[in-house]
């Protein structure tokens, strides 16, 4: 058994996010001295590295806990962690086509910039939108 800053340097998992997902009750309660100073078994630093792998691969922290969940009792398991996969990779995909849709733009507006102008092509673009005019103080409007 191991105290909360060895626990966090074992599995990855910063302290105050360690306590956080205890509150929550993301992982399960570690015990506790007498004191009160956590202990940490190694079932639960490794509930703690599962947890940190799947938010590293971008799932939700509701993902992680249903993927824990399954993780327990594996019986069938492999339909359901593919659904919530697919559902993921989906989710990542569609989020991918929109950066790239910012990229362009961004690179629109960017290459319409020369230095030395006075007047701003890309905060014009910008303002477009917000019915401000170059030289008004931004976002006095909104």
């Amino acid at each position: 058994m191991v105290a909360i800053g060895e626990a966090s340097r074992l599995s990855g998992v910063s302290i105050e996010t360690i306590r956080y997902y205890e509150r929550e009750g993301i992982v399960s309660k570690a015990g506790r001295t007498s004191s009160g100073r956590r202990l940490f078994t190694d079932a639960e630093i490794a509930e703690l590295r599962f947890i940190k792998r799947c938010r590293d691969l971008g799932f939700s922290v509701h993902d992680a806990v249903a993927l824990k969940s399954i993780a327990r009792k594996p019986n069938d398991a492999c339909q359901s962690v593919e659904q919530l996969g697919r559902k993921h990779l989906t989710n990542i995909q569609e989020k991918i086509g929109e950066l790239r849709q910012l990229e362009s733009a961004l690179t629109e507006l960017v290459s319409n910039c020369e230095q030395g102008r006075k007047q701003c092509p890309m905060l014009h673009a910008l303002m477009s939108q917000t019915d401000l005019e170059i030289g008004e103080a931004p976002f006095s409007k909104l």
